[in-house]
């Protein structure tokens, strides 16, 4: 097998990002951050090689080409957390390759992913959550709007992308649910609060009017369905980019709060966080995050050992201390 021809590199390339949009139904978003990663992997090994990109064949991504991309990330200072899921990257393009047969084995599956660091992630405390969503201010509509983000952000433990997607459709306001596309274009229901269906409430009410004044896009001539209206809209009647929400979420918690580092994802971290100090089941908050592991949702709330076991003492019937136990017995 000679893998194929040098000069279709990019050309494999893009058929194997083609294949994870549209077979695995992978985000847009997604799409590109792969494409990013073997981006460099595949200029790295180029370099290494002394060759050009397109001269470049699928066998030489071989097991010596991993290990040397992983020494230079190394050497430029990458953590290993961007170490793995850059090799995850290059592993499901190597297996695609594989499946494709442009190479006769997967060096993917013998080269060792970097242990992952232990770190704590960033979170609000209780406290300083309820002083965040007091921040904006009730006497505007974009201070309304904000609010309202913010609410749902903590109540719902959503995604930023999951957030800027929703439309009006999405939202059940009586029935206190928002239905949400998430990672894979998985759709879930997941609950909110009281205060947040105020908050909902109050912020429909400025939307219809900003709404009413923004320039409406023509359809496409190819289709007739209407296009979904945002949930969430800018002073200009048009949907909030990720951009700008991450902003707004900065910028109120840079006045309640003494940390850096605070992103929306951080408002999820913390949505989390307070449901397991508050006792709620890791299954419960793995459906309502949205993971397709629970492993993932341990590592999401930073749960550790002593946790884990410390609810277990509470909760297993049989997981009593023998001190209760004889007492038990004795009475």
């Amino acid at each position: 097998m000679d893998g194929g021809d040098g000069a279709l590199m990019t050309g494999h390339l893009t058929d194997f990002l083609r294949y994870l949009s549209l077979n695995r139904n992978l985000s847009p978003n997604t799409v590109r951050a792969y494409e990013s990663d073997l981006t460099q992997f595949i200029d790295h090994v180029a370099v290494a090689a002394g060759q050009k990109r397109v001269d470049l064949t699928p066998t030489a991504l071989d097991r010596a080409a991993l290990r040397g991309y992983l020494a230079e990330l190394h050497a430029q200072g990458q953590t290993r957390a961007t170490a793995a899921r850059k090799l995850a990257a290059v592993r499901t393009f190597l297996r695609y390759l594989r499946r494709e047969a442009l190479i006769d084995s997967d060096p993917g599956a013998v080269v060792a992913t970097p242990k992952p660091e232990v770190r704590m992630p960033a979170h609000l405390s209780e406290e300083e959550m309820l002083a965040l969503l007091a921040a904006p201010s009730d006497e505007d509509p974009l201070g309304r709007r904000d609010r309202a983000i913010l609410e749902l952000f903590y109540a719902s433990g959503l995604r930023l992308s999951e957030l800027v997607g929703l439309g009006l459709e999405d939202l059940n306001l009586s029935g206190r649910m928002v239905r949400v596309l998430g990672k894979g274009g998985k759709q879930r229901l997941v609950p909110f609060n009281h205060s947040t269906q105020t908050a909902l409430r109050a912020w429909l009410n400025d939307r219809e009017r900003l709404r009413r004044g923004a320039v409406r896009p023509t359809l496409p001539p190819r289709t007739g369905r209407r296009q979904p209206e945002p949930l969430f809209v800018n002073y200009r009647g048009t949907r909030l980019s990720s951009r700008s929400i991450d902003r707004l979420v900065r910028r109120y918690v840079a006045h309640c709060a003494e940390r850096a580092g605070i992103s929306p994802h951080a408002l999820r971290h913390s949505f989390a966080t307070h449901l397991l100090q508050r006792g709620a089941d890791l299954r419960a908050i793995q459906e309502l995050l949205g993971h397709a592991r629970l492993s993932t949702t341990q590592r999401y709330t930073h749960v550790n050992a002593t946790q884990l076991l410390d609810v277990y003492r509470k909760a297993h019937p049989r997981a009593m201390r023998r001190g209760n136990e004889a007492s038990e017995k004795r009475r």
